[in-house]
């Protein structure tokens, strides 16, 4: 009996991207899905990680893989890691990794915050002063000071001369959302 053929299915945008890495899947023992299979594969090369999408695709679960089309140097090992998808692992980009760490770093550095500073955090998203915030909180601006420096230590911001830390931190609260 014959070696059982892996299938996969292979979408981008770019045609000359495309066609050339269906050529090399086709040499490398692949060979393409003409009808619907539930449990087919994915595999997302993409120039860009896109953290969200990359977790909506590793939710999926088995046979699932997310590279970066520039980190793609090496022909067999591009093709032993379709491989491993196929037969239902999962590959991850190493930078894609990175990115999915530091969004959780975020998100956790947030979840510390007290309940108030997250209070104070939200309205600062919102463009307001110390003074504002302190009028819709009912509290002085000296708290409010206080709450934006603890704020600011527990998300572990230094002062620098080049960086704007009550940005950083609106930033960081906004990614974590």
């Amino acid at each position: 009996m014959g070696e059982a053929r892996k299938r996969i299915v292979l979408a981008d945008d770019d045609t000359l991207l495309r066609e050339g890495v269906a050529s090399l899947l086709e040499r490398s023992g692949f060979r393409e899905i003409r009808e619907h299979f539930p449990a087919t594969a994915i595999l997302v090369l993409s120039a860009h990680a896109e953290v969200e999408q990359a977790m909506q695709l590793l939710a999926v679960g088995e046979g699932a893989g997310y590279l970066l089309k520039s980190r793609v140097t090496d022909v067999a090992e591009f093709a032993q890691t379709v491989g491993r998808i196929a037969a239902g692992g999962s590959v991850v980009d190493p930078a894609l990794v990175q990115e999915l760490v530091a969004a959780r770093r975020r998100d956790d550095t947030v979840s510390q915050l007290t309940e108030r500073e997250r209070e104070v955090l939200a309205l600062m998203a919102e463009g307001r002063s110390n003074a504002g915030i302190a009028h819709e909180l009912w509290i002085t601006e000296g708290t409010v000071e206080k709450h934006v420096r603890s704020i600011l230590a527990r998300m572990q911001l230094p002062e620098t001369e080049k960086d704007h830390r009550r940005v950083l931190a609106v930033l960081a609260y906004l990614e974590s959302r």
